[in-house]
């Protein structure tokens, strides 16, 4: 009997060793928290593609919309760790277990669950005001809300939102006070700056650099390292003296328990996915620069960018009337 049940459990565990081997055997998902048409949703699905080719099997991208990404996030993050689920998401990722820490309610997920698989992009934020606004630097901008303490407005697309998270990196490195106006969305946002219900926006370059272009938004700084490539006029807040860095970035994410060598697939796919010329060519498109790196340098950059997002939540703080 001992003899049959040790041949049973050896059976099972070769079983199990067979399909790890053979991973995947079936289509993987890509889950995505924001809407179909947004920049996740932009990026997730020819990346899914690109995958496709070295994978062999299907990669499907998921929508699961709702709570500023955090439905999405929070099924990913309680998925069977099996590397058949995984996750786009962008920065805010770190932001809503902080943000719900602040109201003292329990995270609906919290980030180690999730393991990196890769990051795909990091644009840094660019401040943007109307073509007619008064202020022509960004010092200009900076010396006016000295003298005029949050009285220059600017919106953002949510409360907590990356965009008001940028603008609070920057306001306490330049020792400013503004006043913060949210929407629903980065669009509605961007309408109010245009229409002239708001004086200034944090954005993504990809959102507003047709604005600049053309002629009716006029772009001041930008949160970078170095001065970005499609805006070389812009200068960065680091060049202008202030320790302001910030990005919003897209990353592959896993569930954290999911086997080394799975993550391997993982990661050597995207590694591969990344330099595929219909990948490029779609992030081009959309005009988002890829910026990967795999995951342990992507884990170093997700814990330096969580601990500076945490600070400015708690700089923030607790907003009544956030459900």
């Amino acid at each position: 009997m001992t003899r049959y049940l040790f041949a049973a459990v050896l059976f099972l565990f070769s079983a199990a060793l067979h399909a790890q081997d053979t991973y995947p055997s079936r289509p993987i998902s890509i889950v995505v928290g924001l809407p179909p048409g947004g920049v996740a949703d932009l990026i997730a699905r020819p990346l899914a593609f690109a995958m496709e080719k070295t994978l062999k099997q299907r990669v499907l991208v998921e929508n699961k919309v709702g709570a500023t990404g955090a439905i999405g996030t929070t099924a990913v993050a309680n998925a069977k760790p099996d590397g058949y689920t995984t996750l786009l998401a962008l920065s805010f990722i770190s932001i809503t277990p902080e943000a719900e820490r602040l109201f003292d309610r329990k995270p609906p997920y919290e980030m180690s669950q999730l393991a990196p698989i890769a990051l795909i992009s990091a644009d840094p934020a660019v401040l943007v005001v109307r073509a007619d606004a008064p202020w022509k630097t960004a010092q200009d901008f900076i010396d006016d809300a000295k003298k005029r303490p949050a009285k220059i407005n600017y919106g953002s697309s949510g409360i907590y939102s990356v965009n008001q998270l940028a603008m609070e990196i920057f306001a306490h490195a330049a020792d400013i006070k503004l006043w913060h106006i949210p929407y629903t969305g980065v669009g509605p946002a961007i309408t109010a700056l245009l229409g002239g219900q708001i004086e200034a926006l944090a954005s993504g370059p990809s959102a507003v650099i047709g604005q600049v272009r053309g002629g009716r938004m006029r772009a001041l700084g930008s949160w970078g390292e170095k001065r970005l490539q499609a805006l070389p006029d812009v200068p960065t807040f680091k060049e202008l003296g202030y320790d302001a860095e910030f990005y919003i970035w897209s990353g592959l994410f896993a569930p954290s328990a999911t086997p080394p060598a799975v993550m391997a697939v993982l990661r050597n796919t995207v590694r591969s996915a990344v330099e595929d010329p219909d990948f490029r060519g779609a992030m081009a498109k959309i005009a988002t620069p890829i910026s990967y790196l795999d995951a342990p340098e992507f884990q170093a950059f997700w814990d330096r960018d969580a601990k500076m997002l945490a600070a400015a939540v708690r700089r923030i703080g607790r907003i009544e009337g956030k459900k």
